[in-house]
Order: C-alpha cells, then sequence, then structure tokens
C-alpha cells in the first residue's frame, strides 16, 4: 500500500542562497514542490548519496560553516 503524503512535522529551517535556488531547481526538475522534493530526499538518502563524497563535502561545509554564519 503506498504512503500517504502529509505533512507530518514543520520545522524552521536555514539554507544558504545556494542550497535554496538548488532544491528549487531540483524540485522544478522532478515536478515537484519544495517541502515534497525535501521529502523525496531524506526519504531515500542512503541510495540518492554517495557516503564517500558526502563525508568529503561535509567536513568541507562544516570547516567553513562558522564563517557563514557571520
Amino acid at each position: 500500500m503506498p504512503k500517504r503524503f502529509r505533512l507530518t512535522r514543520r520545522f524552521p529551517v536555514a539554507m544558504t542562497e545556494d542550497g535554496y535556488r538548488r532544491l528549487r531547481r531540483f524540485a522544478a526538475e522532478a515536478g515537484l514542490d519544495e517541502g515534497e522534493a525535501l521529502s523525496f530526499l531524506f526519504e531515500h538518502f542512503d541510495s540518492v548519496t554517495d557516503h564517500d563524497a558526502l563525508t568529503h563535502r561535509l567536513r568541507l561545509f562544516n570547516a567553513a560553516l562558522d564563517d557563514r554564519k557571520k
């Protein structure tokens, strides 16, 4: 039986402009709205990410995070 799509949680998020633009582009290409695109990405996180690349990118992002918050 397919899962019903309903909003179960609302949470405030902080995103960079680049991240939001990329989310909007992905959502438009997939024919989804931004919330549906995020749900898809997190429901299928392991299959849409490369673990090694993710770990490397996360280290780079965390290293620059303090400067981005200023």
